[in-house]
């Protein structure tokens, strides 16, 4: 109920019980003392940080150092006046509740006002007391009226006092590292919240280089993967593209296993859905090499087929050298492709086990034309990758040289730049372009490491076009590329030619790394365009010294080939001459010169 319209027995009362301005004042004195000690560490603070950096520490991590400090500075100050306001209005209502108690009628006023009241009312005999009630009831309308003059103004005072009190200040964004853009990440580089690690894209990730949230492991291009590389949700392994994969390799979903291609399978090699074991061409086989669906056995072909393939040496096919082959002229066991040399393969043209692609030297690759195992993609040089034309391993975007990258086109490690997102806002970067030369990048076409913004050359820079160390200025319109001796626009680093270029001397557009010639080059020495490795020549080669287009490998020269020093098209293996040769040295396998692969 509102103190207007209480009577003064008991605004009165109210007032004289209450515990009075004791409390208010020792609030006061505390607020001071905070006040005081918040000054002083801020003071201390500052001293500490600049005599650091003015004398005995010198360099960029000193300025960096700076940089970081500075804002937590400028807090404690903030604070410090917070506290000091928040003691002169704890001081303002004291002087209004003393006040307001000087004004109110004391209770013991009131009573004896009432008690006379009484008194008067008791002994009025034929009306004689009369005048004396009227002026009694007089002076207690004007208690009463003094009571709520003395509440209004102690209101009064005491909401002008709150008004006077401004909002504490906010914590600056914590970032245990430099160059987040973000808050609470404990590393550097990130673009997200909460993220343990560095060069992430998203939040609540633990691990480095990953586009997404609440990963476990790096260079993930999803979500709540466990595991590193992978190209999809909640995968428990390496490389895989797809969703609720256990193992590497995958290409599809809810996979157990290796070098998968389909959904549901348990095992390795086998291309289709809801196959258990390996090789198997086909759905719902149980067993090795078969090729068909609802098979249970060895070797099998046709559908709804049980036992073991013994006709033929357990060889169901045509050409065959080994045993327990469905497919056509394999070298090997379990092949229920064709072409291959080694076992459990489900696709053509093989070198290796446990490929359901095709044209792949190695293990255990769901994509094609790859020179390693668990890659899910094309034209991979490495292992456990799930993107295509990756050299190195466990990278889930495209075109990358390194480790662990979850972007596009970059040369090094954990770089999250170039993903699917994208967060380049209006910097002038295009979305999709990634091009880091470094580690830790989560932002594009940055020179450098642990970078979440755009076209830098340093490390830990959150801004764009910046050179240097920790810079968060947008120099868009003020310079064009940072670094040194870059033409173009967009790029970063030394003596590139070209548009949104990173790394050294480069001589074309969007490429990372170094001393490349051409387009979208991701290495060293490459020329031509869309190679990934060192010196690479002509178009879409990945790995070391190849020619032609779209190998994987070492020293490979034509098209589509895998593994070392072969030429012609559509070899795998080593030191194979001529088309369509799977194994070492030639003449291996040959299956038709069609394309079938």
């Amino acid at each position: 109920m509102s103190f207007q319209v209480l009577p003064p027995e008991i605004n009165s009362v109210l007032m004289f019980s209450g515990a009075g301005s004791g409390p208010m004042l020792e609030a006061a004195a505390a607020w001071d003392g905070l006040a005081g000690e918040l000054a002083s560490a801020a003071s201390a603070f500052g001293s500490v940080t600049s005599g650091l950096a003015g004398q005995s520490w010198q360099g960029p991590a000193a300025t960096a150092m700076l940089a970081a400090a500075s804002p937590y500075a400028g807090w404690l100050s903030g604070a410090a006046a917070q506290a000091q306001g928040a003691a002169t209005q704890a001081k303002a209502v004291v002087s209004a509740f003393e006040a307001a108690l000087a004004a109110t009628v004391h209770p013991s006023a009131v009573a004896a006002n009432r008690s006379q009241l009484v008194q008067l009312v008791q002994s009025n005999f034929l009306g004689l007391n009369a005048p004396a009630i009227a002026a009694t009831e007089s002076r207690y309308e004007e208690m009463w009226a003094a009571d709520v003059a003395a509440m209004v103004g102690y209101h009064g005072g005491a909401l002008e006092a709150a008004t006077q009190l401004s909002s504490a200040p906010g914590l600056p964004s914590l970032n245990t590292g430099l160059g987040n853009i973000g808050s609470w990440n404990l590393g550097s580089g990130n673009i997200g919240n909460t993220n343990l690690g560095s060069g992430n894209t998203g939040s609540s990730n633990l691990g480095s280089g990953n586009v997404g949230n609440t990963n476990l492991g790096s260079g993930n291009l999803g979500n709540s993967n466990l595991g590193s590389g992978n190209l999809g949700n909640s995968n428990l392994g390496l490389g895989n593209v797809g969703n609720l994969n256990v193992g590497g390799g995958n290409q599809g979903s809810g996979n157990v296993g290796g070098g998968n291609i389909g959904s549901g399978n348990f095992g390795g090699g086998n291309t289709g859905n809801s196959n258990i074991g390996f090789g198997n061409l086909g759905d719902n086989n149980y067993g090795f090499g078969n090729s068909g669906s609802g098979n249970i056995g060895i070797g099998l072909t046709g559908n709804n087929q049980v036992g073991i393939n013994v006709a033929g040496l357990l060889n169901s096919g045509t050409g065959d050298v080994g045993f327990g082959n469905a497919g056509n002229d394999n070298i090997g066991f379990f092949n229920s492709g064709s072409g291959n040399f080694g076992f459990f393969n489900s696709g053509n043209g093989n070198f290796g086990f446990g490929n359901s692609g095709n044209t792949n030297s190695g293990f255990w690759n769901g994509g094609n034309v790859n020179t390693g195992f668990g890659n899910a993609a094309d034209l991979n040089f490495g292992f456990a990758n799930a993107g295509p034309g990756n050299m190195g391993f466990g990278d889930a975007g495209s075109g990358n040289f390194g480790f662990g990258n979850s972007g596009l086109f970059n040369d090094g490690s954990f770089n999250s730049g170039g993903g699917t997102f994208d967060y380049s806002g209006g910097t002038p970067v295009p979305p999709g372009v990634g091009t880091n030369t470094g580690w830790f990048n989560s932002g594009n076409v940055n020179t450098g490491w642990f970078n979440s913004g755009d076209s830098n050359t340093g490390l830990l820079n959150s801004g764009t076009l910046n050179t240097g160390v920790g810079g968060s200025a947008d120099l868009t319109g003020i310079v064009s590329s940072s670094g040194f001796g870059n033409s173009g626009s967009g790029s970063s680093g030394f003596f590139n030619s070209g548009d949104f270029s990173s790394g050294l001397s480069n001589n074309g557009s969007q490429s990372a790394g170094l001393l490349n010639t051409g387009d979208v080059q991701t290495g060293v020495f490459n020329t031509g365009g869309s190679n990934t490795g060192f010196l690479n020549r002509d178009y879409d080669n990945v790995g070391f010294g190849n020619t032609g287009s779209d190998n994987s490998g070492i020293g490979l020269s034509g098209s589509d080939n895998t593994g070392l020093s072969s030429s012609g098209t559509f070899d795998a293996g080593a030191f194979n001459q001529g088309n369509y040769q799977v194994g070492i040295l030639g003449p291996g396998p040959i299956a038709t010169e069609t394309g079938t692969y």
